[in-house]
């Protein structure tokens, strides 16, 4: 088989986009591609002839280097495959790269030098990095969704009760403190949801807070509305009513907003506990957690339609994005309401109730 000439390997190397350098045995550059110009901004003329060490940032990255090429862990002696470190360019900054490479022996086997590819993955690490955010992002809005719907409930149960029991004076000072709380309440929702919205997109802006320092940009605006704690007259006194969480506190305050409506309502911590009072006790009506424990909102519906057609069901959920397709798969089989919980406005949450029980 005829062999490819030498010229070739080095024409290919040459014009690699990725970095190619090699060094003799006492460390000094013998070859620099034009992949290498280009990343690190030093031409070849500045780097032939001076020792490697100059492309580190410290000689402990660079003994670094020689000590994985040296020893087994990293592909076997004398060889590395993907070994993460840093080089620094011709601006001071640094570039994380992943270098495979090989030490080149002579016959005898004594070391002539090395010759190492690195790619640069700056663009790799800040997508890893983007995907760690949103993870974080999408869990902490949430975490911060279940408490924050509790207040919310509590707040709304303080001023019905203010409003009963506090004469008009005093509930028009202290409504107004409860509408204040409930302002800023909503702010905060207004946050979680854009942190939601911009996890799901992968897309957001910067604003400068100090010179040179940035933050991410909300988006915000100005004035979000507040939520009206005060429910109004009951429309749903008598009704029977299961409420579906896993977490106690929610449950609790969704239990006590809506039994100040005039509701009788039932608790349930999974969906199987859930399944088991429906056949025992009168429901009118099914709310419930989409993301629970032993089954999912879906499985719970499906469940329902099966054994009790006429019961209506209406799906709550603290997430931003379906990512398991829970909502798309419930509303293929029926489902006609999704609360999302950021948080629940109580009157919402009452009107919406009242128009499936009376559908």
């Amino acid at each position: 088989m005829k062999e490819l000439p030498k010229v070739y390997f080095e024409q290919l190397l040459e014009n690699a986009p990725d970095i190619v350098i090699a060094a003799d045995k006492q460390g000094t550059i013998i070859f620099y591609n034009d992949g290498a110009a280009q990343t690190l901004g030093y031409e070849a003329s500045e780097v032939m002839g001076e020792h490697v060490a100059m492309l580190y940032p410290d000689s402990e990255h660079s003994h670094a280097v020689m000590d994985a090429l040296r020893s087994d862990d990293h592909g076997g002696a004398g060889l590395v495959r993907n070994f993460e470190t840093v080089f620094v360019d011709s601006s001071g900054h640094k570039v994380p790269v992943a270098i495979s490479g090989s030490i080149i022996y002579d016959g005898r086997q004594r070391e002539r030098g090395s010759i190492g590819f690195a790619k640069d993955i700056s663009a790799l690490i800040h997508n890893e990095q983007l995907h760690t955010l949103a993870e974080l992002a999408v869990s902490l809005a949430h975490e911060i969704n279940t408490p924050l719907e509790i207040v919310v409930n509590q707040s709304a149960l303080l001023d019905r009760y203010l409003h009963d029991k506090a004469q008009e004076d005093d509930y028009k000072t202290e409504h107004e403190r409860v509408t204040s709380i409930n302002r800023a309440l909503r702010r905060i929702q207004s946050i979680v949801e854009r942190v939601g919205e911009m996890a799901a997109s992968g897309q957001y802006g910067t604003t400068e807070y100090l010179p040179g320092r940035t933050m991410t940009d909300l988006g915000m605006r100005e004035e979000a509305p507040s939520i009206n704690g005060h429910a109004g007259k009951s429309r749903l006194t008598g009704r029977h009513i299961l409420v579906v969480d896993d977490d106690e506190e929610l449950v609790a305050s969704m239990a006590h907003l809506l039994e100040a409506e005039g509701c009788h309502v039932l608790t349930a911590s999974s969906g199987l506990d859930a399944l088991k009072q429906v056949g025992k006790e009168k429901i009118d009506l099914v709310l419930s957690d989409v993301v629970m424990p032993d089954m999912d909102g879906y499985d719970l519906l499906q469940e329902l339609n099966a054994r009790h057609s006429d019961l209506p069901v209406v799906l709550m959920t603290a997430y931003y994005y379906d990512k398991d397709h829970v909502l798309k798969r419930s509303r293929a089989v029926g489902l006609k309401d999704v609360i999302f919980k950021k948080p629940i406005d109580p009157n919402r949450l009452v009107e919406l109730i009242d128009a499936r029980v009376r559908a």
